[in-house]
């Protein structure tokens, strides 16, 4: 096991799908940290050396926003909407879909996490 920003990273796994349990890096990320280190994708996250996991670590926080600061900026971002009282803020409240989809027959995900989040409505 791995501990890269507070997350338990499994050693067996190839690096992206193990670097992918980093909240806020995606396979885009994850291809372009590749690439710019010049590692192997099918390299396993136990075949990486010392330095290279301290150059992949230092790498990652000065080009990506992950875990806590990412999270926090999203409940910022959303509060704000909130603040302004905007369209979007208003859904977020609701717990209704945000992006224009429908109502009528469908949002069943969106309401059942909001009901998951206890969000409550203004």
């Amino acid at each position: 096991m791995i501990h890269l920003f507070g997350i338990n990273i499994n050693s067996n796994k190839k690096i992206p799908f193990a670097l992918k349990a980093i909240y806020g890096l995606g396979n885009k990320k994850v291809d372009e940290l590749c690439s710019y280190m010049g590692l192997n994708p099918k390299l396993k996250m136990s075949d990486l050396n010392e330095s290279q996991i301290s150059k992949l670590c230092h790498y990652i926080e000065e080009n990506f926003l992950i875990e806590s600061e990412l999270r926090k900026n999203q409940t910022y971002n959303i509060k704000r909407l909130l603040d302004i009282k905007s369209y979007r803020g208003l859904r977020h409240a609701y717990g209704l879909p945000v992006h224009g989809q429908r109502t009528h027959t469908n949002a069943k995900t969106q309401k059942s996490l909001s009901k998951r989040r206890n969000i409550k409505a203004l």
